[in-house]
């Protein structure tokens, strides 16, 4: 067995992976508030909808130009800018919370969906910078699939971390205290980021224009069809399998468990793709990948269709659990196929294309899980979504033969 512990050897990839967990909770800390503030202000579901809507549209309109830029400036200066901005919407999240009558009285809701669309356009840009920077940290590409499962595990037990620590001080304090902790933890993201030295650009001798700069990631996924198919699969799962934006109206009105509820309900998928991704940096997944992926997804389409009609809160715990453990599956090997196949000058532009695929995917998820929620009914849209998920299964299942048959 090789060194899991290899990447966390480097000192600057061991930085990189503290800055990734602080900023991770600080989101999800970020996300349970405005939920669970908007949900509570408006009674409404299709306004949870709208909250990753705010979100999405930014991120996928600057998608192109951040990808670009990340390929054309030193990445760890993309990161900094991203981060000072997403610090900045923590901070008006907070002047908002702590002004909340006279705000609802001028604006509504708007001000804070306004905040979110700011904090989009910043997300947008620090996808690619992060995924584009993390590989320069390694000293060579052997180091890449350990590097890829501890960056994965960082992520979901930060969102194990995240929501719970959210749920629990908004239940146990006040909003106001929960945009200060996204505030603090931020700040300290932003501190132990300096700490990494800046990497210059990798050389490359080709020369594009500004168009085929821009559209040369699409250019790219589109041609390799391994790639294409696991992103494919993804997406759709994530759009139609979108019950996690719900979970403020799950917590609220059928499970009545309250905020300390939610964080814990928002916390269990993360739980369950930490024990995978842990297992996976062990016993890193090389057989048949391509059909644990079609397995796995499969799986998290059935898990909602499970959660939607339990009435039962640790059910829906165990549930959620289980759908983040096959969840897991998916973003690794994704990651993997990423980092593998994309070369170094591109992967800032490569890394834009699977946010819009993926990463906003999952605010347009939202959006199209509040909508269905508005026209079919909270539990009806969910049983949708997972059906819809299982579908898709089985037509990639046929059509993408090269994913069927993948190896790592």
């Amino acid at each position: 067995m090789k060194d899991p512990y290899a990447a966390l050897r480097i000192p600057e990839f061991k930085y990189f992976i503290i800055a990734r967990f602080c900023i991770i909770i600080a989101l999800q800390v970020q996300r349970v508030a405005v939920g669970y503030q908007i949900y509570d202000i408006t009674g409404d579901v299709f306004a949870l909808g709208l909250m990753g809507l705010a979100e999405a549209i930014p991120s996928i309109g600057v998608s192109l130009v951040a990808g670009h830029i990340t390929d054309m400036f030193p990445r760890k200066r993309i990161v900094m800018y991203a981060l000072f901005v997403l610090t900045f919407c923590s901070i008006l999240l907070w002047g908002i919370s702590i002004n909340m009558t006279q705000t609802l009285q001028d604006y509504g809701v708007t001000a804070i969906y306004g905040v979110i669309f700011l904090s989009g356009i910043a997300r947008g840009f620090l996808g690619p910078a992060i995924f584009a920077f993390m590989p320069q940290l390694l000293p060579h590409k052997d180091l890449f699939q350990n590097a890829v499962s501890w960056n994965s595990t960082t992520w979901q037990t930060a969102s194990v971390v995240g929501p719970a620590v959210g749920g629990l001080v908004y239940g146990l304090t006040s909003v106001q205290t929960t945009y200060a902790l996204d505030f603090g933890l931020m700040i300290f993201a932003l501190m132990v980021t300096l700490l990494i030295k800046p990497k210059p650009l990798p050389i490359h001798s080709e020369k594009y224009t500004l168009w085929e700069s821009l559209t040369l990631g699409i250019k790219f996924i589109f041609g390799n069809s391994i790639i294409l198919s696991a992103i494919s699969l993804d997406l759709f799962a994530v759009l139609f399998g979108g019950a996690v934006a719900l979970l403020p109206a799950f917590a609220k009105d059928i499970l009545k468990c309250g905020p300390e509820g939610l964080g814990i309900l928002q916390a269990a998928p993360a739980i369950g793709s930490v024990g995978l991704a842990l297992a996976l940096t062990y016993f890193p997944m090389k057989k048949a990948a391509g059909l644990k992926l079609l397995i796995a997804v499969a799986g998290f389409g059935l898990c909602m269709i499970g959660f939607a009609v339990s009435e039962f809160f640790w059910l829906s715990f165990a549930i959620l659990l289980l759908s983040g453990l096959f969840d897991s599956v998916s973003v690794i090997v994704r990651s993997t196929l990423l980092h593998t196949f994309t070369p170094e000058h591109m992967k800032g532009r490569v890394s834009a294309v699977n946010n819009v695929f993926i990463g906003s995917s999952n605010e347009i998820g939202a959006f199209e899980s509040g909508l269905a929620a508005r026209l079919m009914g909270l539990v009806p849209s969910v049983i949708f979504g997972g059906s819809m998920t299982l579908l898709v299964v089985g037509f990639m299942a046929v059509k993408a033969k090269v994913l069927r048959k993948l190896d790592l």
